[in-house]
């Protein structure tokens, strides 16, 4: 007791000394430093402990057969995860990229202090094992618990802590790819967070430290490896167009599938066994047939990447039952692409953690391959090289999974040093992007926010009533009466009341109806009417009823549509947890609206 009494002491004095020598602009950007640099450390730990565990337990594989603890692994993996979320951190840490989204918009960008480490831990042991999904967006989550926390420590407003959460993303995205720039326009293409001057330079410092960080401790070598053999010739046009527009179709698929996928496991959401059983058995199965499915799949990227002659891509057979059959390359190639969402959805849903950073990258880079191929095969056209259609696939199924085409095109360009193919990258990724909001208008993190109306987008009005809580609106001094009760016991409620309208319940504090004071003007100063009149006989309907999760752009519309003054606002038993009122709203809105627009 006495030593957390020191601490909070320490940390007192601390944040005095900082506010009294230190300016809010300079801290910023000293706490941007400090999140890159955890964010750096963080994804270098995590992608250190992948590569061991899979080393332990695959390191001795032979490439010439297959390997029947395929089928144990990633059993095993999910089942350890899931006894580490639940005994060991007692929350949910799954969607990570969705979980920040969520943040910003409806937990004033505050994530909880476990974010900064059981993401690590549990997607390590997941990916290691052999579960089919990324570790970027737990590094993201993890980056961005980081910098909400450090904010929340030195007691920092909302708006502050929303670009810590930025910078942590950035930094995340920045570090893991050696990429700063991407990280910049992931925070502004899927975090939604607008680059304002007073957010832009935190976020730089972010990317920036982040990135040298990881120079620092792994070197220069990329994340992929890719050398340009033929270069973009404009010729070449039509086939980019048509790959972002098959990228675009095998993004909704990734995205419908997923959700299909999602939406069965929910179902089994009390019962953690079957759910392992089944995402257990469907993972192992996938892996033992198609073993590129394994973890991340950043091995199986590379050799579509490098690979020049058939004798380079048939190595993607090792270890499987194709193996020595080059002949259904494209047939395993397709299997793969089209299996790859089942195995993600079977990690996740069986008690895994991971994200679906690296899956979007890995499909996309089996779709980009396998449309060149058959591109070539066939003669189509002029014939293209498949490996820069590996990575072209790449940078369009990102686009259209996450609806981030600028993300899409400077992540690709800068893990690969392929900037010499920015023209097809910016044609592949827009024309993807196109196609896929024609059927999906958010992205994969932000489909099931926005259904809820809490989605964060760059529309400044619409981003106010996002980020504005119903319940701080919430007027709960407010004076009740029951249907039973006099007008003359009511007029002293009345002399009390500080809002025009006098809620009726019952004895369990249903609400049944309201009495509007001014409509009762003709009757309160006769008193001789005291003991004739009663609240059930003087209550009408209220022109609407709130629900207490009902979004703030729903309420907005609600007055609009009203011109109510106040409306009042019940929870799921109808109980009356207050009232809203009009102008109350309208002043709440414009600080908002106020805030969000100042750089």
């Amino acid at each position: 007791m006495k030593r957390t009494s020191a601490m909070y002491s320490w940390l007192t004095r601390l944040h005095d000394w900082r506010v009294t020598h230190v300016s809010d602009k300079m801290f910023l950007l000293i706490l941007a430093f400090l999140v890159g640099f955890l964010s750096a450390l963080a994804a270098f730990v995590l992608h250190g402990l992948i590569d061991e565990i899979r080393s332990l337990l695959t390191g001795k594989f032979h490439a010439e057969t297959y390997n029947w603890l395929y089928l144990v692994y990633p059993v095993v993996g999910i089942y350890l995860t899931s006894l580490f979320v639940r005994f060991v951190v007692k929350d949910n840490i799954s969607h990570g990229i969705t979980r920040i989204l969520y943040a910003i918009s409806s937990n004033r960008s505050r994530l909880k202090t476990h974010n900064t480490w059981s993401s690590v831990i549990a997607s390590a042991i997941t990916i290691g094992f052999g579960g089919s999904v990324g570790a970027e967006a737990p590094i993201v989550l993890t980056g961005s618990a980081i910098g909400s926390n450090l904010g929340r420590l030195f007691k920092l407003d909302n708006k502050t802590l929303m670009t810590l959460v930025g910078c942590g993303a950035a930094g995340a995205i920045a570090g893991i790819f050696k990429a700063p720039i991407a990280g910049l326009v992931f925070t502004l293409e899927v975090l939604m967070i607008d680059l304002t001057m007073a957010s832009l330079l935190p976020i730089l410092v972010s990317c920036v430290t982040a990135t040298c960080f990881t120079y620092i401790l792994l070197g220069d070598a990329s994340l992929f490896t890719f050398h340009l053999d033929s270069g973009w010739t404009v010729v070449r046009v039509p086939a980019c167009i048509l790959l972002g527009i098959t990228c675009g179709l095998v993004s909704l698929y990734f995205i419908r599938t997923m959700n299909a996928c999602e939406d069965m496991f929910a179902r089994f959401k009390d019962k953690p066994y079957v759910r392992l059983a089944i995402g257990g058995v469907v993972l192992s199965t996938l892996i033992f047939l198609f073993p590129s499915l394994y973890g991340e799949g950043y091995d199986s990227i590379n050799l579509l990447l490098n690979g020049k002659t058939d004798a380079d891509w048939n190595q993607i057979l090792e270890e499987s039952l194709f193996y020595g059959h080059s002949e259904y390359l494209i047939l395993y190639i397709g299997l793969v692409l089209l299996t790859k969402v089942f195995a993600t959805s079977a990690t996740n849903g069986g008690g895994g953690c991971g994200g679906t950073f690296a899956p979007s990258l890995f499909i996309g880079c089996f779709t980009g391959f396998l449309f060149s191929r058959l591109w070539n095969v066939y003669q189509i056209g002029v014939y293209v090289p498949e490996k820069n259609f590996a990575l072209l696939g790449m940078a369009g199924v990102m686009s259209g999974v996450m609806h981030a085409p600028l993300t899409g095109i400077f992540l690709i360009a800068e893990i690969t040093s392929g900037y010499n193919l920015f023209m097809p990258l910016m044609i592949v990724s827009v024309a993807s992007y196109l196609t896929i909001i024609i059927f999906e208008p958010h992205s994969i993190y932000g489909m099931r926010l926005a259904r809820q109306g809490k989605l964060v987008t760059h529309h400044t009005d619409h981003a106010a009533l996002t980020l504005m809580s119903l319940d701080s609106v919430i007027d709960r001094d407010y004076q009740a009466v029951n249907p039973d009760m006099e007008l003359g016991q009511m007029v002293h409620k009345i002399s009390r009341s500080r809002n025009s309208v006098l809620p009726v319940t019952d004895a369990a504090g249903r609400f049944l109806g309201e009495i509007n004071i001014l409509e009762i003007r003709h009757v309160v100063f006769r008193t001789e009417l005291y003991h004739h009149f009663m609240a059930s006989q003087l209550m009408a309907e209220p022109a609407a009823i709130l629900n207490d999760n009902t979004p703030m752009n729903e309420v907005m519309k609600t007055f609009e549509r009203t011109q109510a003054d106040w409306l009042p606002v019940l929870d799921s038993n109808s109980h009356l947890k207050g009232y809203i009122s009009r102008k109350r709203m309208y002043d709440a809105y414009r600080k908002m609206v106020h805030d969000l627009s100042q750089d």
